[in-house]
């Protein structure tokens, strides 16, 4: 086994995703939050996500207790500190996420890789922040984690040869197809190309061009995506696509990454989507 022991920070959708996968892989994870009922609710969603493929006859019931006997959780970052590889997936914001790393490089053993479930921010920059750089890896899974066949590997600027090509190989044993991003740029390869076809989208709406079903209709039935743009918005998160846009935005310096005005007011309103009950589309009722 590539990696015996794995953590994961971050209790939240693609947190809990995550540990999901690697523990069903017979592998101990350790899931840390700050945040008590998040790591009681993400233990809650792994359940419930495994009661789902029982029903589809994927996995059964003993596999559903491995899995879950597999995983521990803690509020303690500490609890980290003999881990193989502990994988970040807190929220996309850069200054959260450089305090995480600093944190992890305290507690986390000398030989421990670090990755970043970053869907846009510069894994050079987070790696620059710890004492340990050519251990610091890209590692983006897709939503949602059990179901997507995507992980997108970035290296740093730093990042040793070695330390990629292990973190590509667990990719590819936890079942993922694993696609390089060649640079570090914003946004790396699905970002680069999806969030700003989301932003046009949410200016089309915007600009009062048609309403928001006509929009995912044009699109799906048009282009045969199986999602509507601003039904995924809703999925992924306002609030995320904003961030995503506003790092591509500073980045890349260049006028057509910059967020909708329509997007920003959204994510003032607390409007995130589907996880706050109302986006473009309304979840309440």
């Amino acid at each position: 086994m590539i990696f015996s022991l794995v953590g994961v920070v971050g209790a939240g959708q693609m947190g809990n995703g995550i540990a999901q996968v690697i523990a069903s892989k017979g592998i101990s994870t350790i899931l840390v939050d700050v945040n008590e009922d998040a790591l009681a609710k993400a233990l809650e969603t792994i359940a419930k996500s495994c009661d789902r493929l029982i029903k589809k006859q994927k996995i059964s019931d003993d596999d559903k207790a491995s899995l879950l006997a597999n995983i521990s959780v803690s509020t303690d970052m500490k609890a980290l500190g003999d881990c193989d590889l502990v994988i970040e997936a807190a929220t996309e914001n850069i200054d959260l996420k450089l305090k995480i790393f600093q944190q992890l490089d305290e507690v986390c053993n000398k030989e421990c890789l670090l990755a970043s479930n970053t869907s846009s921010i510069s894994i050079t920059k987070i790696a620059a922040a710890t004492n340990r750089p050519e251990n610091v890896v890209g590692m983006h899974f897709m939503n949602p984690v059990p179901l997507m066949k995507l992980v997108e590997g970035i290296r740093g600027l730093q990042t040793s040869d070695d330390a990629f090509e292990r973190v590509k190989s667990f990719a590819e044993f936890l079942g993922k197809t694993f696609v390089v991003a060649q640079k570090d740029m914003p946004g790396f390869v699905v970002n680069r190309i999806l969030l700003p076809m989301i932003n046009e989208a949410i200016y089309t709406l915007h600009e009062g061009i048609a309403t928001v079903e006509d929009i995912d209709a044009a699109m799906m039935l048009g282009t045969n995506q199986p999602m509507g743009p601003l039904t995924l918005a809703d999925f992924i998160g306002l609030d995320t696509c904003l961030s995503i846009m506003q790092v591509l935005y500073e980045g890349m310096g260049d006028s057509k990454y910059r967020p909708c005005p329509l997007l920003v007011k959204y994510v003032e309103a607390g409007w995130y989507g589907k996880k706050s009950g109302r986006g473009f589309y309304n979840y309440a009722t």
